[in-house]
């Protein structure tokens, strides 16, 4: 993997969302993740990056149990017979099934986007 594979990700990410200002990125561990250039494009984005001063992996708890999970969910039970055949069953995986349909338990057995439509639910009543 390589760092301009996860600049093109994150830029993919602010495309399809309203990134917050206080928007994080939780990131799997990597050299990817820690050079000067993935470094200067979160700025460019306004993104604070989840990793630690240490880069520990206890810092990222968060996006390992991701990866796991789509690892052990898709990517370890599937033969792609190209990268861009990955490329969208991932896609695919994460919008489709693990953010709309697939019930997190730490988030009450609710998914990310009920999660989501709640809270700007909430914001706007507030605001």
């Amino acid at each position: 993997m390589r760092t301009p594979l996860i600049c093109a990700a994150l830029d993919m990410a602010a495309g399809n969302a309203d990134l917050s200002p206080d928007c994080v990125f939780h990131s799997d561990l990597g050299s990817q993740y820690t050079g000067a250039e993935y470094y200067r494009h979160t700025q460019t984005l306004g993104v604070t990056l989840s990793a630690g001063a240490t880069g520990v992996c206890w810092d990222n708890a968060l996006a390992e149990s991701f990866f796991a999970t789509l690892k052990n969910e898709l990517v370890y039970r599937t033969v792609f017979s190209t990268r861009e055949k990955a490329r969208r069953a991932i896609a695919e995986y994460i919008e489709v099934f693990y953010n709309r349909q697939r019930l997190h338990s730490t988030l009450g057995y609710r998914t990310p986007t009920d999660i989501e439509t709640n809270y700007r639910q909430m914001s706007a009543k507030a605001a």
